[in-house]
């Protein structure tokens, strides 16, 4: 990306865009990034951010490669340790790779109390990581004096606990807290009042906030209000007051409202200042002191290394009661005080020399969301301090010996000094089975890769499933791919790069799906040698078929999922947590036909509609046309049988296309040219004169008013580029699945204007048809209607007619369905769906889309980033280490999460419903059974 307003590489950062929107993408590729401490934490920020697309990133680190380093930076390998090989020397390639668009640089100077800090004014934001207090401090306040201020980040994980501090200078303002995109609402109501109340048509959540601001459109009779922004005050999910409106005219009908987005000023104190009255966030509200207490361990571990120049010695009894008491000191002088929480501290002691990887992750992942904020003004900052403890992960460790925990020099030592020896070998040993190696898919095996999980060595196996290739929007966030790997199996390719992260683990890849298909493969045999399922799936039902499989094989299943910049996880385990099939989300509302068909009000209704036309015209009617000629056998037969008055299923539709096959390019458009009139024109025209603009309901309420809009005929204009686009698209794609060849002149503006002067228009004649208002209506199945027997009689003629002249030839009775492809701009399927919505959205007065969000809607993507996938993993891998060790209830947590905000929710899961059920048998024995039920929390 170059450095102005650059044009962005859609096919790389689509789903990015729909996450931080152009604005701040821009920001984002002008910016640069200070980065410093090339550990665990540091490596999972490097990546995230290169991934966003930042302009320039420099990583800086004085230390060497060490075997510990293995077991927690992905991207230090064992001959970068055997060379003696400084550790940003060997993560700055790796990282550079991931973005071609990036420039990462590296530094190796020291970086201390006596650096001249000046060089850090080239950068717009600084993240220290591994950095010792007093060194956080001075480098804050440097860039809290600067003008502007550098945005300062600080993070730091030690064993079992974690912290990011923000700073973002005096005054930070956000143009867009939320990210939430304003929906349109439509009203029922307003009230001629002081002050006055709207209400949403059919009691809609309009989902404000006080002081909050809303700007009304087309509303009729106080019309005053169009075009104007009311501060409101909310008075119930549904309704909302706007101020005065007694001197308005009397509201009448119609019109919708949109939120208004009004940017916020954030204020940040020093670290300096924050140490003792710190603001801060709290994850889990069954240990609301939990943060504090975090606060005081760490800053007395902090005070630790100043004094001593390392960190307690794993296991060491002395050490722990000198933390501790630095813990009580701490926590005497800050001004909101919380219990000393003396097991964390010895725990946080006894861990402060290790590594949970996947606690690394998921903190790198918010921290690295906070400095895509600091540099765009994008979402809510932190304020200012996230604290994370994974003490659920010790705490049932602690009666084992120190020797547990005691360094044996391999890469595992890290993890080892947290969760202790004989837990590492479970992970070892471990056989896990995970469905879907997309974004989330790419994390998991890198913790699995850190985590030493399924090693050969150990008869350990991760088996793992996916049947998409890979393409080039998924390197954005699906890190172990690279360019040269676009188009090959995600499966083998994701194995091949787990390997050599660790090459001892044992992965073995499928190219399946995981359905009722594929149960011969995974059967109740293969699920019974599993120690664990992981899910990396962003399809609902296909996360429910697995579920269905681990509850009647008794296997835990660990699940997760993203939408943008929010994350849940569940965890499920046999006999001990409800399940996921348990809870059914509520079904997704469907548009109703009538709505599409005819009524649209808001754009989503158009790029379903034109979404729909694209699979009927280029998709349902190919097949259904080369599946009825690969079923009987001759068009000769077909007609003989007919004229016997059979009736044959499809045939009437397969004869009127047959009968008006194209067999030229010429053809092509002027079928184009006869659609847009269908659609743009002779549609318009056939609701106006079934219901004139005066048409009044039973009721005496106007027929066409809020939400239905009355079309305006669109005279074709072949000047105007949307009518130009519909055209070259929709001919296109007739040409497509016709197979019929063109050239690039055939789709200049020359060559279409002499085609289609040539094209005559019939003339339009009203219909007198019933057209369906109804919105419980569904869509008629074409297929299954009786004919008349005009029409039969019509369908033998054209089939007679084409036999007579030669027109059935095996050419003829084949078509070549197409399939939607919306990432592909050559195809001309995205600019088929997005000029004809836009153009159906004109005729309705509806405000068109941007390509952009109409691919996002017509193409289903779910917006993604590289931040929250990684938070994600990280979660869940925790989970897994807790699953493997067999530990209670208790220690488990799901999660929901939203970075935006930031909001970050750690819950118990639900626990595992149990009935007695008592019956007397003939025996007169009492039988005891439980009944398990399931249950989802899925959040989206």
């Amino acid at each position: 990306m170059a450095t102005d307003l650059m044009e962005i590489d859609d096919s790389l950062y689509s789903r990015q865009r729909y996450v931080l929107g152009d604005s701040a993408m821009h920001q984002m590729a002008q910016s640069s990034v200070f980065l410093s401490g090339m550990g665990g934490l540091g490596v999972e920020i490097a990546k995230n951010i290169v991934l966003a697309g930042v302009k320039t990133v420099t990583l800086h680190d004085t230390k060497q490669c060490e075997t510990w380093d293995l077991g927690s930076n992905f991207f230090i390998r064992k001959e970068d340790v055997l060379s003696q090989r400084r550790r940003v020397e060997a993560v700055c390639p790796r990282v550079a790779e991931l973005n071609p668009y990036v420039h990462v640089d590296m530094s190796s100077s020291a970086l201390d109390d006596n650096t001249d800090l000046g060089f850090l004014r080239r950068y717009q934001c600084v993240i220290l990581t591994e950095a010792r207090l007093s060194l956080q401090k001075r480098v804050n306040e440097f860039c809290h004096s600067q003008q502007p201020p550098i945005r300062f980040i600080s993070c730091d994980v030690y064993g079992i606990c974690a912290r990011v501090f923000c700073d973002f200078g005096e005054e930070f303002e956000v143009f867009d807290p939320t990210g939430e995109e304003p929906k349109e609402v439509f009203i029922q109501s307003i009230t001629q009042d002081n002050p006055g109340v709207v209400t949403c048509m059919d009691n809609q959540p309009h989902g404000l906030q006080t002081g909050q601001s809303v700007v009304f459109r087309e509303v009729g009779g106080m019309v005053e209000l169009n075009g104007t922004s009311r501060q409101v005050s909310v008075l119930s999910s549904h309704s909302f007051a706007i101020g005065d409106t007694s001197q308005l005219q009397p509201y009448t009908h119609g019109g919708f409202f949109v939120m208004v987005k009004t940017p916020k000023t954030y204020r940040f104190e020093t670290l300096e200042r924050q140490l003792c009255d710190p603001r801060v966030l709290t994850p889990d509200f069954s240990k609301p002191e939990a943060p504090l207490q975090i606060h005081a361990g760490m800053l007395a571990l902090d005070t630790f290394q100043e004094q001593h120049s390392r960190l307690p010695n794993t296991g060491c009894l002395q050490d722990a009661e000198v933390l501790l008491k630095l813990t009580e000191e701490v926590n005497a002088a800050l001004k909101s005080k919380a219990s000393v929480n003396t097991e964390l501290v010895r725990c946080l002691s006894r861990t402060a020399r290790g590594t949970l990887p996947p606690l690394a992750a998921a903190v790198g992942g918010l921290a690295s969301q906070e400095v895509l904020k600091a540099i765009t003004g994008k979402f809510a900052p932190l304020q200012q301090w996230f604290y994370l403890d994974a003490i659920e992960v010790v705490k049932p460790l602690q009666p084992l010996s120190a020797e547990e925990f005691s360094p044996r020099g391999d890469r595992y030592d890290g993890l080892r000094a947290c969760i202790g020896d004989s837990l590492c070998l479970q992970l070892h040993k471990l056989r896990v089975f995970m469905v879907g190696c997309g974004a989330i898919g790419c994390e998991m095996l890198k913790n699995f890769a850190l985590l030493g999980i399924g090693l050969a060595k150990s008869s350990g196996e991760v088996c793992i499933t996916d049947p998409d290739l890979i393409e080039k929007s998924n390197l954005n966030r699906q890190f172990l791919f690279r360019p040269h790997h676009i188009q090959k199996p995600k499966s083998t390719t994701a194995a091949e790069a787990t390997r050599d992260i660790n090459p001892d683990l044992q992965v073995e890849a499928h190219l399946n799906k995981v359905c009722p298909a594929t149960e011969n493969i995974y059967n109740d045999s293969f699920y019974s040698s599993l120690n664990l399922v992981v899910t990396a799936l962003d399809n609902v039902e296909a996360r429910r078929y697995v579920d269905s499989r681990c509850v009647s094989n008794q296997r835990p299943l660990l699940d997760s999922g993203t939408m943008g910049t929010k994350g849940h996880t569940e965890i499920i385990v046999p006999n001990l947590t409800e399940s996921y099939n348990s809870h059914r989300d509520p079904p997704e509302e469907e548009i109703p036909f009538c709505t599409l068909k005819s009524f649209p009000s808001v754009i989503e209704h158009t790029i379903q509609w034109a979404r729909d036309k694209f699979e009927s015209a280029f998709v349902h009617k190919p097949s259904m046309y080369s599946s009825f000629w690969q079923t009987h056998s001759s068009a000769e037969v077909v007609l003989q049988r007919m004229q016997a008055g059979e009736s044959l299923e499809g045939s009437f539709q397969v004869i009127k296309l047959l009968s008006r096959q194209p067999t030229q390019w010429d053809q092509c458009v002027a079928i184009a040219r006869l659609k847009f009139e269908k659609y743009f024109k002779r549609k318009a025209l056939q609701l106006l004169h079934s219901f004139p603009l005066d048409t009044r309901l039973k009721d005496g309420s106007l027929f066409w008013q809020s939400p239905k809009r009355p079309p305006a005929p669109l005279e074709f204009d072949l000047k105007d580029s949307l009518h130009f686009a519909f055209i070259v698209s929709t001919a296109r794609l007739f040409a497509g699945i016709y197979n019929i060849p063109y050239s690039e002149r055939d789709l200049s503006e020359e060559a279409i204007t002499r085609i289609l002067a040539d094209v005559k228009i019939p003339e339009y004649r009203p219909s007198e048809k019933c057209i369906e208002t109804d919105e419980s209506a569904k869509k008629p199945d074409q297929i299954k209607m009786p004919l008349s027997s005009e029409e039969e009689r019509d369908a033998i003629a054209h089939l007679e007619q084409a036999i007579a002249t030669d027109r059935v030839t095996p050419e003829r009775l084949r078509m070549s369905p197409l399939q939607f492809e919306k990432d592909d701009d050559s195809n001309g399927h995205m600019d088929f769906v997005a000029s004809a919505s836009s153009l159906r959205a004109i005729m309705y007065s509806i405000e068109p889309a941007d390509r952009l969000k109409t691919k996002r809607i017509a193409g289903k993507i779910i917006p993604a980033i590289a931040t929250a996938t990684a938070a994600v993993a990280g979660l869940v891998a925790l989970e897994l280490i807790k699953v493997v060790g067999g530990f209670g209830f208790e220690s488990h947590k799901n999660c929901f999460f939203n970075l935006a905000i930031p909001v970050v929710v750690l819950t118990e899961p639900a626990a595992v419903k149990q009935t007695l059920i008592r019956y007397t048998h003939h025996t007169r024995l009492l039988h005891t059974f439980h009944v398990t039920f399931v249950f989802c929390f899925f959040v989206f």
